[in-house]
């Protein structure tokens, strides 16, 4: 009975050690940070935008003479033909400008023929030297000025009759007309500029959206790019596009620097209308079924404690290697120029993270690549060097990291406070105890 007293003792004894130790360290290293997990996924990184939606090959059509609209034949949304007649001017003054015109020619035809009757006859008597030369030469001149002044009038004939069929408006394409800017009544002058009397769109099943994108996005835009926008009118659809052209001419909107991006868009459905606001994304690069971080981790500022604890793992770390091993890896870091020779990273600052490149071991060395912090699972705080991939603003893709894998708790603040032990480390920030992350 003693014995089994004393071998009871023992255990118990030998299970507080072991959480004072060991099961202690777990626990509680979980209850000083704040996690999150590796996640599994797909992500893409875009350019937001917006602009607004046209139709492709809109025409405007619009009168050359003046007058007062007589008739209006096609409204709103008709689809109409090439030559399809669209608006009737008023004929009366037209009409009579090419009356007036005939009668010109008329008039010009005649003075035409007395001067050829006059050079006729003086030419007889020129040859019979009853004239001079000076008075046939006189002939001669005002039979051209006759013939001038019937060209003339042919040409003014022409012009009215032109006229006269301009007053009948037709489209030019086959189209659908998107908008009619007359009454019948109004009168339109086209004196100065050629007044717009309606806009017809080619074809409103395809069309484009004139994005403006800032300066500091318009290097991820290429031609080919794939888009997806939405309307306001049908916020529960997406759409889909493609970048036809980048438009370089600038535009300077509120201090910013913008530049128009044309998009193709199917309409096949009808829902899209000219005019309509559309919010596009332009899609930069994607990724499918890659392991996924919070960029919260990525920025998590490490504290001294930290490092410090990091120096300890990986003393603990070398400490249990064979002594050849643990030679060859001090020689390695040696000729690399390493700190303590860790065998789990490079040196500086406590060794540098596990499979690291050195340095501090809580900032990124470069832009693509950063350092991640976790605890074991002896409970022991240990980082990890990751390459950074495509990011979303929120998650960023790992695609290199030595025992990353899906569902790691990765570090991204710690909880409790702690005071300034004089370390030197540049990103220990406070010399007061607070949450960092």
């Amino acid at each position: 009975m003693k014995k089994v007293i004393i071998i009871v003792a023992v255990l118990v004894v030998a299970a507080i050690v072991v959480w004072q130790f060991a099961g202690k360290s777990g626990p509680e290293q979980a209850g000083r940070f704040e996690f999150v997990e590796v996640e599994r996924g797909d992500i893409e990184n875009i350019v937001s935008s917006s602009g607004t939606l046209s139709a492709v090959g809109t025409v405007d059509v619009g009168t050359q003479v003046s007058g007062t609209i007589d008739r209006i034949l096609v409204d709103y949304n008709e689809t109409v033909r090439a030559g399809q007649v669209l608006a009737v001017l008023d004929t009366t003054m037209l009409s009579a400008s090419v009356r007036d015109a005939r009668a010109g020619i008329v008039r010009s035809r005649a003075l035409y023929d007395q001067a050829v009757r006059d050079y006729d006859r003086e030419s007889d008597l020129h040859e019979n030297d009853l004239i001079s030369d000076a008075q046939l030469s006189d002939t001669q001149t005002a039979v051209e000025t006759a013939r001038a002044g019937l060209l003339s009038a042919e040409a003014s004939r022409d012009r009215s009759r032109a006229n006269l069929r301009y007053a009948v408006v037709r489209s030019p394409i086959d189209g659908t007309v998107i908008m009619r800017n007359i009454e019948p009544g109004q009168t339109v002058a086209a004196s100065f500029s050629t007044p717009t009397l309606f806009v017809i769109a080619e074809d409103l099943s395809e069309m484009e959206i004139h994005a403006l994108v800032d300066e500091s996005d318009i290097g991820a835009i290429r031609e080919g790019q794939s888009v997806r926008f939405t309307v306001e009118a049908h916020m529960d659809e997406e759409f889909t596009g493609v970048v036809r052209q980048i438009w370089l001419q600038p535009q300077t909107v509120q201090n910013v620097v913008m530049y128009t991006v044309v998009v193709d868009a199917q309409n096949d459905r009808g829902l899209l209308y000219p005019g309509m606001t559309a919010t596009a994304d332009f899609l930069v690069d994607e990724r499918h079924d890659v392991l996924l971080v919070s960029n919260a981790a990525l920025r998590l500022r490490a504290t001294s404690d930290m490092f410090q604890q990091m120096r300890e793992t990986m003393e603990a770390r070398t400490a249990e290697l064979p002594d050849s091993l643990r030679q060859a890896m001090q020689e390695r870091m040696a000729r690399r120029g390493g700190g303590d020779g860790h065998p789990d990273g490079g040196g500086g600052f406590g060794g540098g993270p596990p499979g690291g490149t050195g340095g501090m071991g809580g900032e990124p060395s470069d832009d693509t690549s950063a350092t991640l912090w976790y605890v074991d699972g002896e409970g022991r705080l240990s980082a990890t060097r990751i390459v950074k991939g495509v990011t979303d603003g929120r998650m960023t893709e790992i695609v290199r990291g030595r025992d990353v894998e899906e569902g790691m708790k990765i570090i991204t603040g710690v909880n409790e406070l702690e005071e300034d032990n004089g370390s030197s480390n540049p990103l220990a920030t406070s010399p007061f105890g607070r949450r960092r992350g």
